[in-house]
């Protein structure tokens, strides 16, 4: 059950999170531990994802590695909620659609939630992935991606990644165009965005825009407020943010 929503409705038991990237604009952080271990407020970066998603009752949660595999999977050994499967791919990075479509018989045939282990976020009044459970229509989508306002991101100074319409679906920003939502990181998908997949390594963007084209590409304003942990000096700026809510 949705932990935050108004009506009962069942939440993706099974989510996804990337932790195989390699970390480079966060140097000199990730030159002796891999990104999701970077501490923030206290913790790792993946145990504040973790932590979410064990909030928001799903069992299973299916990561990736690469970089840094070995510390990771060590890191994560002792959790018990979600449990944790690794998805391993030291041998060669697949990019985040590879990575998600070579998981896919873990991830099961529901809708399931996609997690970067780098995003952090402060909930609203209700939990985001409460929220996008409730949301999600499979009838009309096959991805509802959680949107962050660029105008009240911590950390994020880009021209943005999507608009929306009234109805919540998503158009790519043009090349040298701004637009006021950018993507955070979080996602609901439907295992059927992934029908027609490429083999091997290819960016989850090539799905998007594939949905997007077919209307099918949906979007949900966060509630709260997202933190951009891009580089070393926006670590600082998101513990600042974490430690005020908490205060």
């Amino acid at each position: 059950m949705i932990r935050g929503s108004t009506t009962p409705v069942l939440c993706p038991d099974r989510a996804m999170v990337l932790a195989a990237g390699l970390g480079t604009r966060m140097r000199p952080l990730t030159n002796g531990a891999p990104k999701p271990l970077v501490p923030v407020a206290g913790r790792a970066l993946i145990d504040h994802v973790l932590d979410k998603l064990a909030e928001a009752g799903v069992g299973t949660a299916v990561v990736n590695v690469h970089y840094g595999a070995d510390e990771i999977e060590q890191h994560l050994r002792p959790r018990r909620a979600p449990a944790i499967t690794i998805s391993d791919e030291r041998s060669g990075l697949l990019g985040t659609g590879g990575g998600i479509r070579h998981a896919l018989a873990w991830l099961g045939p529901r809708p399931f939630f996609l997690v970067n282990s780098d995003t952090l976020w402060i909930d609203g009044a209700r939990p985001n992935l409460g929220r996008l459970a409730y949301a999600f229509d499979g009838m009309r989508m096959d991805a509802l991606l959680l949107l962050a306002p660029t105008a009240t991101s911590i950390g994020y100074a880009g021209r943005g990644d999507f608009a929306m319409d009234a109805a919540g679906r998503l158009r790519r920003r043009g090349e040298q165009e701004v637009v006021p939502f950018v993507y955070a990181g979080v996602a609901l998908l439907s295992p059927a965005l992934f029908a027609d997949a490429p083999q091997g390594a290819f960016p989850l963007t090539l799905l998007f825009d594939r949905a997007a084209e077919a209307g099918r590409l949906f979007g949900l304003r966060l509630d709260g407020v997202w933190m951009h942990v891009g580089t070393p000096e926006a670590v600082a700026a998101a513990e600042a943010a974490i430690l005020a809510s908490a205060a």
